[in-house]
């Protein structure tokens, strides 16, 4: 069972870990990547004990998936003629 239900906008960003972090009743901090995300991953797990958290985050914010992504446009417009 999950310690604590956590909303990723608590979360901090640390750059050295390259994670999002959030403290520990330990002292440490609960640790998600972003990698782990896109992937769906939702437990933040502490290094230092046995402690984790379940991330709540819209896993669309995180995938790369239609981000790059144009609306579709047709290859060949044609002209239409209205007599």
């Amino acid at each position: 069972m999950s310690y604590d239900d956590v909303e990723i906008e608590d979360m901090e960003w640390n750059e050295e870990l390259q994670a999002y972090t959030y403290p520990c009743p330990c002292g440490d901090l609960f640790q998600i990547t972003k990698d782990d995300l896109k992937l769906g991953e939702e437990i933040a797990r502490c290094p230092s004990c046995s402690l984790y958290i379940t991330v709540i985050y819209n896993i669309e914010d995180f995938s790369d998936h239609n981000r790059n992504n144009k609306p579709l446009q047709p290859s060949n417009p044609q002209s239409l003629t209205v007599a």
